[in-house]
């Protein structure tokens, strides 16, 4: 990536600059009205940090219950330089629900670390943690699914493997993920063992392998109400001389029926992050010549590639019961990330906060609410962000007046506007906080400020002109891959 800043692009920052007081001022009329927020910190088990999931992931839910993995005080000795489960200490999924917060423990009682990737309105919860055991294909601790169930942990088991991991659940106990089977296999797509990887269907006891479009390999994402399972699949054995690997399609799996959605070009389906009830699916994927990657919906009939914002990437990341769609999408030279959300065929940028270039989005409510991070230059989240009703704010201007802690990134929204986000203390630690709207659904609450912030409608900042940058691996990574870290060879 370009570290430099063109001519040209130094003009149409000082233009922007210029005409952003005329703008505002124009605006003061239609300004929108936020609600302060409660913080809460949710703690940890006695180490420094805890931390949430990111895309395709479900911290928080209907009923207010939210998730995190916390370190404990304990070192972790699985830690090493080739592989490290998050930052050196024992860490556990815990879950913060009505000002309390539970450690639900793991599988194993030495290394025993564990993870949450998705809560239910039930309070199930799905996940992964070690179990006990080293990889011997890997070296590495083996990784099982588990389920959190009213105090237990429960091993998912595997389909002859090694390893596996579950990436969803619904409110009848349901789980979706990926698990290894006993054949060899190069990719390593679950958990990096090298042994097939297949999506499972996990209910009552019983793991069902829910094959393939055709390949060795597929990996399953969420799962919803009604059953219905989507994640991707390779449809043969053969690599693609671009991608190194063979074709890669989403799909939706039904009543035993695994169905092909696909593809808007290219080869390689690279995210499925996104299902509701109705069965529509969202993520990223290939467009021709795979050479890049858009956003895609499949909206129940047919596979919509949903643009950019004139660069070559972007991904959706969530999409609601109502269809909307968010994720972010690259501007015009490959430089500059911004958040969109898609309504009924049009995509909306969803601008910036306090002058950052770039942004995205993870989730949008049933109220059309939409969370996120506003980006630096390097693509680090500086500052989380709430857009409602066509503005956009800082949520840290929304919380109380120096808490001691920067909101980076918000990544988890209820349909009752509670937010889960991520911030950083003073000393450097990171933490999982609890945003709850002083507002009429919530009255009543000790420490919140009844009264109203009044925002200015959202500005697009100007998208980068000129040709088109090669846009750096280390910039999609950020984008596409903002889970929890986890170090292996």
């Amino acid at each position: 990536m370009n570290a430099t800043t063109s001519p040209l692009r130094m003009v149409l920052i000082l233009l922007y600059t210029l005409a952003v007081p005329m703008g505002l001022a124009a605006q003061d009329a239609n300004k929108t009205r936020h609600h302060h927020y409660k913080l809460i910190d949710t703690g940890t088990l006695g180490g420094p940090t805890s931390s949430l999931g990111f895309e395709g992931e479900r911290d928080l839910n209907n009923q207010g219950t939210l998730v995190s993995l916390a370190d404990t005080a304990l070192p972790d000795p699985s830690c090493g330089p080739s592989f490290c489960f998050l930052d050196g200490y024992l860490a556990h999924t815990v879950e913060w629900r009505n000002g309390v917060l539970v450690d639900l423990g793991a599988l194993s009682d030495v290394i025993n670390n564990s993870g949450p990737i998705w809560i239910s309105d039930s309070g199930l919860i799905a996940g992964l943690s070690f179990s006990g055991l080293t990889d011997p294909l890997t070296g590495t601790p083996e990784f099982r699914a588990v389920l959190f169930k009213e105090g237990t942990v429960t091993d998912l088991g595997t389909l002859g493997g090694n390893e596996s991991g579950a990436s969803g659940v619904n409110d009848r106990g349901q789980v979706a993920g990926c698990a290894a089977t006993a054949v060899p296999d190069p990719y390593g797509f679950c958990f990096g063992t090298p042994q097939q990887s297949r999506a499972f269907l996990w209910q009552d006891g019983v793991m069902r392998d829910l094959g393939t479009l055709g390949g060795p390999d597929a990996v399953a994402g969420p799962v919803n109400e009604r059953g219905q399972v989507a994640g991707w699949s390779l449809t043969s054995s053969t690599p693609n001389p671009v991608t190194g690997i063979p074709a890669q399609h989403p799909f939706l799996w039904e009543n035993g029926k695994m169905r092909d959605l696909g593809t808007i070009g290219g080869t390689l389906a690279q995210l499925v992050n996104g299902l509701n009830n109705r069965g529509q699916v969202v993520g990223g994927m290939n467009v021709a010549g795979d050479q890049s990657f858009h956003p895609f919906l499949w909206d129940g009939v047919a596979l919509r590639d949903l643009g950019t914002f004139g660069g070559d990437f972007g991904s959706a990341n969530w999409i609601n019961e109502a269809g909307e769609v968010v994720g972010w999408a690259l501007t015009a030279g490959n430089q500059i990330a911004h958040a969109f959300l898609w309504q009924q065929g049009v995509l909306t940028d969803l601008g910036t906060v306090d002058g950052d270039p770039s942004s995205i989005a993870f989730v949008v409510n049933s109220k059309g609410q939409v969370v996120g991070a506003s980006l630096d230059n390097n693509f680090a989240d500086v500052h989380a962000f709430l857009w409602e009703r066509g503005s956009i704010a800082d949520l840290n201007t929304l919380t109380p007046a120096d808490p001691g802690v920067q909101l980076t990134v918000a990544v988890g929204l209820n349909d009752r506007g509670e937010i889960a986000a991520q911030g950083v203390l003073a000393n450097g630690n990171l933490h999982a906080f609890l945003l709850i709207p002083c507002d009429q659904n919530h009255g009543g609450m000790e420490g919140c400020d009844y009264s109203f912030v009044d925002a200015a409608p959202a500005v697009q900042r100007p998208a980068e002109a000129g040709q088109s940058h090669p846009v750096s691996q280390a910039l999609l990574q950020k984008l596409g891959t903002h889970r929890f870290s986890m170090r292996r060879p």
